[in-house]
């Protein structure tokens, strides 16, 4: 009887250490920035550095714009671009974001990573759309 307790713990001390449980009480160890790690772990999202900068950009811009139509363009600075639309600053921020999604998602799709070349597109389109359209 003593054998076969001694075989079932140490079996099952064996089984918990190879799946991983003898790293329970170990600390984490730090591992620096990295724009892929969750900044709040316990979150239901997912929020990381890259994440974040992306969502201040774009509520930063629509902030920066909504300033720009209230104080100083209170007309709208409504302009009749190459595409034959009657345009505003907000219906140009909002093309521009659009456009840049589908620039994104279609280099994703078609090329992979990285993605330098479609931001420099992007870049590009939002000068185009801000100018022309």
């Amino acid at each position: 009887m003593r054998i076969l307790l001694f075989t079932l713990a140490s079996l099952a001390a064996t089984s918990a250490l190879a799946q991983g449980w003898g790293n329970v009480a170990k600390q984490e160890e730090e591992t620096g920035f990295s724009w892929t790690a969750p900044l709040w772990p316990s979150f239901w999202m997912a929020w990381t550095p890259a994440t974040f900068a992306l969502f201040f950009g774009i509520f930063g811009a629509i902030a920066v714009i909504g300033l720009l139509e209230g104080f100083k363009y209170r007309d709208g600075l409504e302009r009749k671009g190459i595409l034959g639309l009657t345009t505003t600053l907000g219906d140009r921020l909002f093309i521009t974001l659009l456009g840049t999604a589908y620039i994104f998602l279609a280099w994703l799709g078609l090329m992979g990573q990285p993605l330098w070349w479609p931001l420099a597109i992007s870049i590009f389109w939002g000068i185009f759309v801000f100018r022309k359209v």
